[in-house]
């Protein structure tokens, strides 16, 4: 297989552009450092094709090895033609590979096996054959009779045996039906006689019919899941004349012959013991590789939206994790997020200390003049947003700010949490953090496992190792493409920079402590362990504000000062001129010379000249600060205050398949369903949006919401 051609075809790229990205990926280049530095070698791929090559190249490598490996093994046992070797190579998938090797993979003894054993092989032949005339299936079975094989009957049912398995296992057999099973095959579900399901929660499903090929991810994860807790049972149903029409189009029976009765009969217990279970199996596995590969690509997609969530800096903040019998846990943090005050408030019941805890809140935003209130949207949260809403009435430029408070008591409990807050309450990190994610939020998540933080569909049923892996790479893309301040992240911040991981990021952090701040990004290379390779990769992506260097806080990588001196020198504006005047300045070059004469000059290449001409005009600039501000609010609503009809803003909190769950600022989210989000608007955690309330279920809990305007 031409792997880099194949590529090229499935990203809509040239191959140039593949082979060149392969090589830079096998050198142990990082994809962001590609993506970034390296644009002039792969012809521009962004991250996200760079992610799919990356993804699909180890997929095909993967493809490579198990054809070798079927080679060899089929060679060993003495079956290899150059007819059969010449399929092998020209299957372009893993399932059409495994079809061709399925009649010589060694296997457990099944009932074909111990008739071939018993000398049935050659009986079986013969009703293959299919040969008009000659003497009756009896008259021949009768040859085969031996100590293991005592009657007509069982010889011919021994050669059936043979034949059903050969039929199920040829792959113009198999391929077919399974196309047809996708096609026009029937997903039914039923209850199980004895499943338990005291709340519900699979009930649409316990009468439920859908076509293969009309289901949808998130029905294709509830089966499953229903099916493990034992509450469903679900089978594929595949039209009669489906299977028949594929088995008989390899095996036709011939009427004139004796032996089509026998071909009949081995092909009706193929179908329904053999051939049907395995093409169900596989059209399962198949939905649900496609279900897993929807959810995780949504996980994903939701991931990058929270962590890019724009930061509130310059604030003192206090942050509240709220609770009811053992109260609310209170902490303040500067806007460096160093922690200044601890506490803890019984406003709510048990205690009822509502006055006393309005008193010390009062206190702590006094003396730290604290600027925004974060509160966590767990347990006691719309009880605790009244008593900060009463705080508020007294003080005019005091907000606060709905945060979701999702992993933040894994983070508290966490060895990190522990490190950067020794000795304190585990439950008062967690106030600790939703204050600081408030401040920046992707500084403060990273230091959570992404797969606590909430915004994931069905993510306990998926294929761990694929999630774990997905959501790590959208992790390292966001921190890189928004950089970090050398000097001030933590570790946990530091270990998904290209080119560090856990162990140099400690390192960094190690060596930062002993010697004080980086003057010089190229002070990285006196830290243990960080050689060229690793400061290659994670230079450009580390920011140094006011060092040594001024290109050090910019995202223009050490490799190209000299071409960013040679821009400024050609303009005539020194470097440590103010951006707007760099601005002018360059503007002006470009106007008398034309950007590509400019970089052969330089020698560079454009994508690079481009980039550097950003930087300088706006160095170091967080591409977060370009997104909508969190949503500040003042006041506090109760379910009973909403009427269908009603206008409010609200904070998407989780995007999935049908639909987006949206917080208004009443206790329960409201729902906002896929059928009311108009024609190509897409919405994304952290979206503030303008909703219009359709419908509102107290007693279940549920509110409906619709677009304004499109209801």
């Amino acid at each position: 297989m031409d792997l880099v051609r194949t590529l090229a075809e499935r990203l809509g790229v040239r191959p140039i552009q593949v082979s060149a990205a392969i090589d830079l990926l096998d050198a142990g280049n990082t994809v962001p450092f590609i993506a970034r530095y390296r644009k002039e070698a792969t012809g521009g791929l962004d991250d996200e094709q760079l992610r799919h090559l990356e993804e699909d190249l180890a997929s095909l490598r993967a493809l490579e090895e198990r054809r070798a490996s079927i080679l060899e093994e089929v060679g060993r046992q003495g079956h290899l033609t150059p007819e059969l070797e010449a399929r092998f190579r020209a299957a372009s998938t893993l399932t059409a590979l495994e079809d061709l090797y399925l009649p010589y993979r060694p296997r457990r003894r099944t009932r074909a096996q111990m008739a071939r054993e018993k000398g049935l092989e050659p009986l079986a032949d013969r009703i293959l054959a299919q040969k008009p005339g000659g003497p009756a299936p009896e008259v021949e079975a009768a040859g085969f009779l031996t100590a293991e094989v005592s009657s007509v009957e069982e010889a011919l049912a021994g050669a059936r045996d043979i034949v059903a398995e050969r039929v199920s296992e040829d792959p113009q057999v198999r391929g077919p039906l399974r196309e047809k099973a996708v096609r026009w095959g029937v997903l039914a579900t039923k209850k199980a006689p004895r499943g338990e399901d005291p709340k519900g929660v699979f009930q649409t499903y316990y009468d439920f019919t859908m076509s293969v090929e009309r289901i949808r991810p998130h029905q294709v994860l509830a089966l499953n899941r229903g099916e493990a807790e034992g509450v469903l049972r679900t089978g594929l149903e595949v039209p009669e004349r489906d299977w028949q029409e594929s088995i008989q189009r390899a095996y036709p029976a011939d009427r004139r012959s004796p032996w089509a009765a026998q071909i009949l009969q081995a092909e009706e217990d193929s179908a329904r013991r053999l051939l049907l279970p395995a093409v169900e199996r596989d059209v399962r596995r198949q939905l649900t590789e496609a279900a897993e590969n929807h959810a995780i690509a949504v996980f994903a997609e939701n991931l990058r939206n929270l962590l890019s969530g724009p930061p509130l800096p310059g604030r003192t903040v206090l942050g509240v994790d709220p609770g009811f019998r053992t109260g609310c846990k209170v902490a303040v943090v500067d806007p460096t997020g160093r922690l200044l005050r601890t506490g803890t408030i019984y406003p709510h019941p048990p205690q009822n200390q509502w006055r006393e805890a309005l008193s010390f809140l009062r206190s702590l935003v006094e003396a730290h003049r604290v600027d925004l209130v974060a509160i966590g949207n767990g347990t006691a949260s719309r009880e605790t947003e009244a008593l900060v809403a009463e705080l508020i009435r007294e003080t005019p430029d005091l907000h606060y700010v709905m945060v979701d408070e999702a992993g933040a008591s894994v983070y508290s409990a966490s060895a990190l949490a522990r490190e950067e807050l020794p000795g304190m309450d585990v439950t008062l990190r967690g106030a600790v953090s939703i204050a600081r994610r408030l401040q920046d939020p992707l500084a403060e998540l990273v230091k959570i496992e992404p797969r606590s933080l909430g915004v994931g569909m069905y993510q306990h049923d998926l294929n761990q190792n694929r999630l774990v892996q997905a959501l790590k790479r959208v992790v390292e893309d966001v921190v890189n493409r928004v950089g970090v301040d050398l000097n001030t992240a933590s570790p946990a911040l530091l270990t998904h920079v290209a080119g560090l991981g856990p162990k140099l990021a400690r390192n960094v952090v190690a060596w930062r402590d002993e010697h004080g701040p980086f003057a010089r990004r190229k002070d990285l290379l006196k830290v243990p362990g960080l050689g060229p390779k690793s400061f290659q990769q994670a230079a450009g992506f580390l920011r140094i504000r006011e060092g040594r260097e001024p290109l050090d806080a910019t995202a223009i990588h050490p490799e190209s000062y000299e071409v960013a001196r040679g821009v400024l020198e050609r303009a005539g504006i020194p470097l440590k001129s103010e951006p707007s005047r760099r601005a002018a300045a360059l503007e002006a070059l470009l106007a008398k010379m034309p950007l590509s004469r400019l970089a052969r000059d330089l020698g560079t290449g454009e994508p690079t000249l481009t980039d550097i001409l950003e930087q300088l005009v706006r160095p170091g600039r967080d591409p977060r600060q370009d997104l909508p501000a969190p949503l500040l609010r003042r006041d506090v609503l109760a379910l009973e205050d909403l009427q269908p009809g009603m206008r409010l803003h609200g904070t998407v909190r989780n995007v999935v398949d049908f639909g987006a769950f949206v917080d208004i600022g009443v206790k329960q989210d409201g729902l906002l369903h896929i059928t009311r989000i108009p024609r190509g608007i897409a919405v994304r955690p952290g979206d503030v949006v303008e909703v219009s309330i359709l419908r509102i279920e107290a007693e279940r809990g549920r509110i409906s919401l619709g677009w304004p305007g499109g209801d």
